[in-house]
């Protein structure tokens, strides 16, 4: 009888999945994976039909197209001052998390300790369990009288590294909290790792995705950190085209290297077409980006004020698309129960956050809820519509 390999073994059906399929059977409106219902702009839709009519049809360059990883190299000068060689610097992943499992593949031997904040996008986890590492958790807590954002220990953190740690994963703009993290923070993060020589894999696709007063700071810009930091993104996030699956990471020529020999056996090469059009997106004007920050901020205080009307305290994100709420006073004690609850009974899909903490403080999660609203303005009151009718059934259910 086929048996699967102990790697995987444990993994099951991802809660995306589960949400999704729950949301099309109930037919609720979808806040739960952090997918846009719309398409991104008009012009780099049509760069890639032009692409394809051009006969950009073939197997990409393995590192990437030229004009794409210059324009990337383009874009970091622009607006971090970074200097990358387009040559030796950045490798094109079909996605960051393609981009993610690479590094994460390329830099772990077995035994090595990876360091995660906890809530964390999930593919983090299985990425350093299929290296063999060991994950060390840190938990940010969520904002408090002392604490106006998502927070953490430094004593905790401090903890997490050892003499066995290899890696520490930084998400800023953090999803699903959507907590930006800040300068002195991340100067932490410096401090330990230069400590422990430890290496940073920086996860920023939600680099414009910020409000302010909050301000995105690039980790690999900070002092000493350019040699030991892979810095990942993507163009999903940014241009609303999440299933064309175009990332990449950019690095030292070293890191870089071990990334790009593990990237070649994993895809080889991105879609062709999708990174021309990549290319012309990275280019487009700062009032594109400007506007992007607008849209969200507008579609964030929607959803928001939906969420308090219906009962729930909302943690207003810095940053990323997504926002977390409190299930206090709904009599729900488990995130699970509470998101099939919602999409079966309102009609609005959640995804309950306890999926993306370790063993150890998974509790915390099950007090939780995420909602997305990379949306249409209809569906975000459409959502907060539906929303509305929460006070009232959980009143009948006794909460």
């Amino acid at each position: 009888m086929p048996r699967r390999a102990e790697r995987v073994a444990h993994f099951g059906t991802t809660v995306f999945s589960e949400f999704s399929a729950l949301a099309q059977k109930h037919q609720a409106v979808n806040l739960g994976q952090g997918f846009p219902d719309f398409d991104g702009p008009e012009a780099i839709k049509q760069a890639a039909i032009r692409a394809i009519e051009d006969g950009v049809n073939q197997y990409a360059i393995g590192a990437g197209a030229v004009a794409l990883r210059r324009a990337i190299a383009e874009h970091s000068k622009r607006f971090y001052g970074m200097s990358v060689d387009p040559e030796t610097m950045v490798t094109v992943t079909s996605g960051a998390t393609e981009a993610i499992f690479d590094t994460i593949q390329a830099l772990v031997n077995p035994g090595d300790e990876v360091v995660l904040f906890e809530p964390f996008y999930d593919s983090y986890e299985a990425a350093v369990i299929m290296a063999g590492g060991v994950p060390r958790f840190v938990l940010l807590r969520p904002p408090e009288a002392a604490h106006r954002a998502w927070w953490f220990d430094e004593d905790e953190l401090r903890g997490a590294f050892s003499a066995k740690t290899k890696l520490v994963v930084v998400n800023t703009p953090h999803n699903p909290t959507g907590k930006v993290f800040t300068r002195e923070e991340l100067e932490l993060v410096r401090e330990l790792c230069v400590r422990h020589d430890a290496l940073v894999l920086s996860d920023e696709v939600y680099e414009h995705l910020v409000f302010a007063p909050a301000r995105h700071l690039r980790p690999a810009t900070l002092p000493g950190m350019w040699e030991r930091t892979v810095t990942v993104s993507s163009a999903g996030k940014s241009f609303s085209f999440t299933g064309w699956k175009v990332g990449w990471a950019i690095a030292p020529e070293p890191l870089r290297a071990a990334v790009q020999s593990a990237h070649q056996f994993v895809t080889f090469a991105t879609a062709a077409p999708f990174q021309a059009a990549i290319a012309e997106a990275l280019r487009l004007p700062d009032r594109y980006f400007a506007d992007l920050e607008k849209d969200y901020r507008h579609k964030r205080g929607l959803l928001i004020g939906a969420l308090e009307e219906a009962g729930l305290r909302a943690f207003v994100p810095e940053g990323t698309y997504f926002v977390m709420a409190d299930l206090d006073g709904t009599g729900f004690d488990d995130d699970f129960a509470f998101c099939r609850f919602l999409t079966a009974e309102i009609g609005v899909a959640a995804i309950p956050p306890s999926a993306f903490y370790g063993p150890e403080h998974r509790a915390h999660g099950r007090r939780l809820v995420r909602f997305a609203f990379c949306k249409r303005e209809e569906t975000v009151r459409a959502a907060a519509e539906r929303l509305r009718r929460l006070p009232e059934v959980l009143a009948r259910r006794g909460a």
